[in-house]
């Protein structure tokens, strides 16, 4: 018996290019695009506190960098917020990502008030692993 095959059959598997150019092209965005978020968190302007003990911690990509500054503003991702702003962003991001890293830059000079205000947004989101940026002291 002899079985013909189709020339659908007869052709040989191709890869298709088209998707994994797509492909390519959302993960070149993906890492673009942290690398600016990266670089946004370093232009505030702050003066960090410094600490004898300080070492540099295992970060994820995606922490979340709430920096205050002397005068008392949060500024996260370049947008300013107030109290209730701060905590109303950090409950939707912590409904989506339960265990996000938090860091808190704040200036050396901002009164303790406005860093309790950070940690209180924080515990009214629910969440707990914050970490505190300092700067290493090289002096004796």
């Amino acid at each position: 018996m002899k079985f013909d095959f189709s020339e659908y059959q007869r052709q040989r598997p191709m890869i298709q290019l088209a998707p994994l150019v797509d492909i390519a092209f959302w993960a070149l965005m993906f890492f673009m695009i942290i690398a600016v978020f990266n670089q946004m968190e370093a232009q505030v302007n702050l003066t960090l506190p410094k600490s004898k003990t300080a070492v540099q911690s295992a970060q994820s990509t995606g922490k979340i960098v709430i920096n205050v500054t002397r005068d008392g503003r949060f500024i996260v991702n370049q947008k300013q917020y107030s109290d209730d702003g701060l905590a109303v962003m950090l409950t939707k991001v912590s409904k989506l990502f339960p265990n996000q890293q938090v860091i808190i830059r704040a200036d050396e000079l901002a009164y303790q008030k406005y860093v309790i205000k950070a940690l209180d947004a924080c515990g009214r989101a629910s969440l707990s692993d914050i970490s505190f940026s300092t700067i290493k002291d090289e002096s004796p």
